[in-house]
């Protein structure tokens, strides 16, 4: 069975405080497009979930480009303060690597 070339994913968890929602999508917005213009990334998207986490797939090409240790530019430190003073609790990180795709392309 062949690999499908749809890249590798990666899975962020946030428990965050309700009055930082709206800084911290602000920054999870801004930090996910310098990561795509910067490193390579395909982009990403934040999901709330019914028990209350916020969720992120982000997508990359594959494994090397994720680990690739590229800097990003001086914005995204205090973009990364937000996010962090923003939450409360962050699960680990699930990485993915994809065996099926069957999910339709975007129109």
């Amino acid at each position: 069975m062949d690999t499908p070339q749809t890249g590798f994913a990666v899975i962020y968890r946030f428990r965050v405080a309700a009055e930082s929602e709206g800084p911290f999508i602000n920054a999870w917005e801004r930090m996910t497009e310098l990561i795509r213009d910067h490193r390579g990334g395909r982009g990403s998207r934040l999901h709330r979930g019914d028990d209350g986490i916020f969720y992120a797939y982000a997508q990359w090409p594959d494994r090397a480009t994720f680990d690739a240790d590229t800097e990003l530019p001086a914005e995204a430190a205090p973009l990364l303060e937000v996010m962090r003073e923003a939450t409360l609790e962050r699960p680990p990180t699930i990485y993915l690597t994809p065996i099926a795709d069957l999910l339709l392309p975007e129109r």
